[in-house]
Order: C-alpha cells, then sequence, then structure tokens
C-alpha cells in the first residue's frame, strides 16, 4: 500500500472512532486543542495528517497511533486491548482495525438502571461470560446467563444492562452495516 492510500485512509479511520466513542468535534477540540474547522478537515481529507495532529487525537481516544493510521500488523498476532469506559461500562476492544466487525469483552457493573431503547443501523451479537445481562429488545424483556447468547438487528429498538443483581462481563460482536456472524461447521461424516 502507497502512502498516499495510508494518508487517504486516515480521515475515515479518525471519523469512526470518534463516532464509535460518541465524541463530537467540539467535545474533540476540547480535549486536543485542535481547532473543529482543522478537525472537520481532517477527517474528510481535506488536511493530511500530521504527527502534531494526530499524537493529541490518539490521546483523547486512548489509542495507539498505529490504529489511527491502520498501520499494518507487525507479526505479532496479540491484540493490546486498553480498557475504555463509557457511560460507566468498562469495554476492552479485541479487534484492531476500525470499521467492520468489532469486537469487545464488556463488563457491566452492578447498578439500577432504567431501560432506554435506542435504536441505530448494525447488527450485535452477545455472549454473557459470568453474571446476568437484562437485555430489553422490542416488546421482549429478558436476562441472560452465563453461557447464553443473544443476536439482533440494532435498528429494533433496544438496552441492555446490569440486572441490579450483580456485574455482568459479556462478549459483544458488533457490525455497523449490519454484518451477522456466520459459523462453519464441518460437514458430519458419512
Amino acid at each position: 500500500m502507497s502512502t498516499d492510500e495510508v494518508l487517504a485512509g486516515v480521515g475515515p479511520r479518525l471519523r469512526q472512532i470518534r463516532k464509535e466513542r460518541e465524541v463530537t468535534l467540539a467535545g474533540l477540540s476540547e480535549a486536543t486543542g485542535i481547532s473543529v474547522s482543522t478537525l472537520s478537515r481532517l477527517e474528510s481529507g481535506l488536511r493530511k495528517p500530521s504527527l502534531e495532529l494526530l499524537l493529541p487525537i490518539a490521546r483523547a481516544h486512548m489509542v495507539a497511533l498505529d490504529e489511527l493510521v491502520g498501520a499494518p500488523p507487525v507479526g505479532d498476532p496479540r491484540v493490546r486491548a486498553r480498557p475504555i469506559v463509557r457511560h460507566g461500562r468498562t469495554y476492552w476492544p479485541l479487534t484492531r482495525q476500525p470499521g467492520g466487525l468489532q469486537a469487545f469483552k464488556v463488563l457491566e457493573p452492578q447498578r439500577k438502571l432504567e431501560p432506554d431503547p435506542r435504536t441505530h443501523e448494525g447488527y450485535e451479537w452477545l455472549y454473557v461470560l459470568s453474571g446476568r445481562l437484562r437485555l430489553v429488545l422490542g416488546e421482549h424483556d429478558v436476562v441472560l446467563a452465563a453461557g447464553e447468547a443473544a443476536e439482533f438487528d440494532t435498528r429494533v429498538p433496544h438496552w441492555f444492562g446490569s440486572t441490579g443483581e450483580g456485574p455482568a462481563e459479556f462478549l459483544s460482536l458488533f457490525g455497523p452495516q449490519g454484518e451477522r456472524m456466520h459459523v462453519r461447521a464441518r460437514p458430519a461424516r458419512a
């Protein structure tokens, strides 16, 4: 991949990371000291990224610079996840590249919240590792226990969170464009 191709991919990656973290351009500007117009031009590809601009953005999003520029992996396949805390919930990213299918390990603390179902584009798959996770999906209100999974179109009003009985740890796979997980099994032997 040429340098120009790598640089062309930075803007969309910056926008996606910012939107995934639910941060506005004004909020990112405040966190980095970079003007809103410069951030907007970076995301739209009208300004070439520089180290002076990317370093504060990487710090604000708590991601490696490699993630912002889409650097190819250098041999070690391990994902070194740094936790992200958003709305009281802790996320550990399990995928490196922004865009496409994203995987997270999530810790939902014990708390009592009133469900506030939302909709957005995408498709989500949840698998509970420990504890119990409440899922409100359309007309359904269910509790998933350890070892249980759920999958759903995120255009259906949904909310998930603590049952109030203790913390829950779960895996989340999310496809922003509605990708579904496809599991292939070996054919049965005749």
